[in-house]
């Protein structure tokens, strides 16, 4: 019997290519396997950036109810059994092999992706667990992603950028068409970015389903340390802001409220009190997640994912709006299918040095391509074996003032957090998903 690692290895092998966008074959093997279509309440999340946020969000108000959820996201930061989690736990390794097990008896000569693979262990696992609700993270797209074999109670598309677009097409207009084919007949579509282009919202009219729009069909507003939600049918005062941090957040938190509002009679009420609990209690790992000084005589580490321009700029902004007494050091590893030339643009003002970090696997590259590929000008940059190194090298180089910012992929920040714990530089409570 293989161990999860075993199988992991497997389905890597299993399929020539590591993406192949499409439904078929997935649907293929979960006919054979009898699965159906689950009776609980699902929200399916999609979008360039802000899909993890609102993911976690839902998930973690919907607990502080008391109603027991499960959550598929990808990818991982350290561990794949981040992907699943059953009521704020882990999946186990046991829980994904026996998955495996029944996949691959079902599967025959069908070649799936790592992805589908899965995908498909999600849906078997969370089907088992008699949930109360299910929030699922669509890994790449929308239309043909292997997420979208759900048929979702509400849609949610979070935002819209330029990212993937030898899959998603080249245009803003394109990606947004490709990202609204989670949209389905008679249930609610949640737009969580008033700026989200119409090919979107013409996808909604064109399948039937109820569009629900930021700005116009629900409104978050600000009022010093608080804010409101107003919708068709909640109205919410007093709102805590997020724990997580950055300007975009309480958008990315009313549309997993907007997405709530939608959903029908749970077992349990979601209450108001559950919603500001969800928004002060949520954990995200690797989203602007800021690491105090272990002592007086470290820096502070603020790790983020941003891994397209978008979310690079939300990051600058995120920077520019946390002022550091000292240096902004960077350590950076992006792989070779991003636009590493915008995500340097975005932030060319807001860092002082940069560790470029070699990155591994079949998207990978090395810290001599990408300094070429970003093309950085007036600061000085440096080239590490790995974001382990690039870390000691930006930690021997930083001072008490200084702040080190680890970004560009999740391949990046779970290192980083891995480095980071080894020598005891989390304090307590950094990593709370991972206790």
């Amino acid at each position: 019997m293989r161990t999860l690692e075993e199988w992991l290895e497997h389905q890597s092998r299993v399929h020539p290519d590591p993406i192949d966008l499409g439904l078929d074959r997935l649907r293929a093997v979960l006919a054979r396997l009898g699965w159906r279509q689950p009776s609980t309440p699902v929200i399916t999340v999609a979008g360039t950036n802000g899909k993890g946020s609102v993911t976690a969000y839902a998930a973690s108000m919907l607990a502080a109810a008391g109603l027991a959820v499960g959550t598929f996201t990808s990818p991982h930061l350290r561990d794949y059994r981040e992907r699943i989690r059953l009521r704020d736990r882990f999946v186990s390794a046991a829980q994904l092999c026996a998955a495996f097990e029944r996949i691959e008896a079902a599967r025959g000569s069908i070649p799936l992706t790592f992805f589908e693979y899965n995908a498909i262990a999600a849906f078997l696992v969370l089907e088992e667990a008699r949930l109360d609700a299910w929030v699922l993270e669509i890994g790449l797209g929308g239309r043909l992603d292997a997420v979208n074999a759900v048929d979702p109670t509400v849609a949610v598309v979070v935002s819209i950028g330029l990212d993937h677009q030898e899959y998603l097409g080249p245009t803003l207009e394109h990606i947004a068409r490709e990202k609204a084919g989670i949209f389905r007949a008679g249930r609610a579509a949640v737009l969580g970015d008033p700026a989200i282009p119409g090919a979107a919202a013409q996808v909604a009219s064109a399948v039937g389903a109820r569009l629900k729009r930021a700005g116009a069909d629900f409104v978050a507003t600000r009022s010093g340390d608080t804010w409101r939600y107003d919708g068709p049918r909640w109205h919410l005062e007093a709102l805590p802001r997020p724990a997580l941090y950055g300007a975009t957040q309480i958008a990315n938190a009313a549309a997993a409220i907007a997405a709530l509002e939608e959903l029908p009679a749970l077992p349990r009420p979601l209450p108001a009190s559950a919603i500001a609990r969800g928004l002060i209690e949520v954990r995200l790992p690797g989203r602007f997640q800021v690491i105090p000084p272990a002592d007086e005589t470290a820096p502070t580490w603020i790790l983020d994912v941003a891994h397209n321009p978008a979310a690079a700029q939300v990051l600058a902004e995120n920077l520019g709006a946390l002022p550091a007494r000292g240096r902004t050091l960077a350590v950076c590893g992006i792989l070779a299918d991003k636009d590493a030339a915008g995500i340097a643009s975005a932030l060319a003002d807001r860092i002082d040095a940069w560790w470029l970090a070699d990155t591994d696997g079949a998207r990978g590259t090395s810290a001599a391509q990408l300094a070429a590929r970003m093309g950085i000008r007036g600061v000085p940059t440096h080239a590490a074996a790995g974001i382990a190194a690039a870390c000691a090298a930006a930690l021997a180089a930083a001072t008490p003032a200084d702040r080190i910012v680890v970004f560009g992929s999740f391949h990046s920040v779970g290192p980083a957090l891995d480095w980071l714990e080894e020598r005891g530089l989390l304090p307590p409570g950094s990593l709370p998903a991972y206790t």
